[in-house]
């Protein structure tokens, strides 16, 4: 009893140690961009996703066992990756590698959706809490969908502001501009664990 008691107690515990080990993780977009409000207010009720059904087949049944270490359930697995997939593709003319944001996802939170960083980041893509709220929705951050819904758009907003430099854009996204250490953790994550 006692040890299913720290263990209950431990587990989350050691979950926000871990997100907060890696340098500048978890800090998700700190910045109150007017012109990224009116973009995620755009895109919160949007549901529609339109992809090449055939490709992200190939993508899925290449990415779902990868996703099999740190996500225990095939339904959960799939709902993440078919919300990545759609999000990450969903504007063509800045569409967003989905494998990229994976490692995005895996360095913010390592794919638990009730992960809040010290700054009050939550869920899979750690976003701000104040974006709900700004946007009069409710906050629904630690949904799947949601979540990597506003964390695609930030992130997209941050590469077209730089010019589509990733390490500028990852750095903000993080709100660790001017430091090198996230963009270059997500790159190599990217590199040798979710690349398709």
């Amino acid at each position: 009893m006692v040890q299913r008691l720290l263990g209950g107690f431990l587990a989350p515990a050691l979950a926000l140690l871990l997100t907060a080990a890696v340098p500048g993780a978890a800090q998700a977009d700190q910045q109150r961009d007017p012109e990224l409000k009116d973009l995620l207010q755009k895109i919160i009720g949007d549901h529609d996703c339109f992809v090449d059904k055939y490709e992200s087949e190939v993508w899925y049944k290449a990415e779902e066992p990868r996703l099999a270490r740190y996500v225990s359930s095939h339904e959960d697995r799939m709902s993440i990756l078919d919300h990545v997939y759609c999000e990450a593709k969903r504007d063509p003319s800045l569409a967003l590698p989905p494998d990229l944001v994976l490692a995005v996802i895996d360095v913010e939170s390592r794919f638990d959706n009730w992960a809040v960083s010290p700054v009050g980041a939550v869920g899979l893509m750690q976003v701000m809490p104040f974006w709900p709220r700004q946007l009069g929705v409710e906050n629904q951050l630690v949904r799947v969908a949601p979540n990597i819904r506003m964390g695609c758009e930030i992130l997209r907003f941050y590469l077209r502001q730089e010019h589509l430099n990733w390490a500028r854009a990852l750095a903000r996204y993080n709100g660790s501009v001017g430091r090198n250490s996230y963009p270059a953790l997500v790159m190599q994550r990217w590199q040798r664990v979710w690349r398709f």
